[in-house]
């Protein structure tokens, strides 16, 4: 992601305001993969460790001038053995995020998720994106379009948690959190409004912390004013969404994926919930993209800043 004149956004100068962060990606046997944690290294974003076959990642690298010198491999058989070492290195803490390369998502999320992986934790795990559109004022947050396939109440509690930790991460102290459906009121014979109003009174109780959550809101009236006053919406959240929240997996895939090749949407992605980021990226992204996925993990992994002035990524 960059600022509108080319400069560097303001998700990667929080990022930069860190340390480098120690980042296991995973089986990188591809050119975009091998591109990209070259490209977040080189721009002072992570310090990778490559846990995969060495002799294949190595031709790979040389077939496509990709620089690996200065990089430990730490030589694994197959994709695997790699997710599998990964995460051991996770639970060690010797690395502080992990970063998908080639293998399928299903085989780096089977490994974090494993009841024995030393990475779980009491929260849920759940994926995010960072959106930014060019005919949109601020970036919003939307989850969860790539792990929770049709998440239950609770499900969803947590996966709004982790994204209202996310904001604050972003310098978001109290977000405006929009729970999806396809309209604006409660109908029992839509099970997605009767999450969103659930959802919200659970905010009211404190059972959700951190942001002000609201639904269900149809999508025009999460992101626009304009749509939410013709259709008398009064609400703290109501076209002015910091967070978006889908009913289900394939509604936010679909939504995303939209918003990307129609709008010229530039996104981020991150998982979220176990003890370290993991960056989960699609083999369709761009290096930019998997750079500004590796900067979000360097703002959920704590540590301590380089420098001590930060900015803020700021609600509108």
């Amino acid at each position: 992601m960059q600022g509108p004149h080319g400069e560097p956004s303001l998700l990667l100068q929080l990022a930069l305001a860190r340390a480098p962060l120690r980042v296991a990606v995973v089986h990188p046997c591809d050119s975009p993969s091998l591109a990209a944690l070259s490209a977040a290294r080189g721009a002072g974003l992570i310090d990778a460790l490559i846990v995969g076959p060495r002799e294949r990642i190595k031709a790979l690298a040389s077939a496509a001038h990709i620089d690996l010198s200065g990089i430990e491999i730490d030589d694994v058989p197959h994709s695997h053995a790699a997710a599998a070492r990964a995460v051991q290195l996770a639970a060690r803490a010797e690395v502080r995020a992990l970063m998908k390369g080639s293998l399928h998502t299903d085989e780096l999320m089977g490994a974090v998720v494993d009841a024995q992986s030393g990475i779980r934790t009491g929260k849920r795990i759940s994926h995010c994106f960072l959106v930014q559109l060019p005919s949109y004022a601020r970036p919003f947050i939307m989850t969860d379009a790539a792990i929770n396939v049709a998440p239950d109440l609770e499900q969803k509690r947590g996966i709004v948690q982790n994204a209202i930790d996310l904001a604050h991460a972003l310098g978001l102290a109290l977000p405006r959190v929009a729970i999806l459906s396809a309209v604006e009121t409660v109908n029992p014979q839509m099970r997605s409004t009767l999450d969103a109003a659930a959802l919200s009174k659970m905010a009211d109780r404190g059972q959700l912390s951190g942001a002000l959550v609201d639904g269900p809101l149809a999508f025009d009236n999460a992101i626009s004013v304009r749509a939410a006053r013709l259709k008398g919406i009064a609400s703290p959240v109501a076209g002015r969404a910091d967070i978006l929240v889908v009913p289900d997996l394939e509604a936010g895939n679909m939504l995303v994926k939209q918003l990307e090749f129609l709008s010229g949407a530039a996104s981020a992605g991150i998982v979220i919930g176990a003890k370290v980021p993991i960056v989960l990226t699609s083999r369709a992204d761009s290096v930019s993209a998997r750079i500004a996925s590796c900067a979000l993990a360097a703002l959920m992994a704590p540590r301590e800043d380089r420098e001590d002035g930060t900015g803020h990524l700021r609600s509108a």
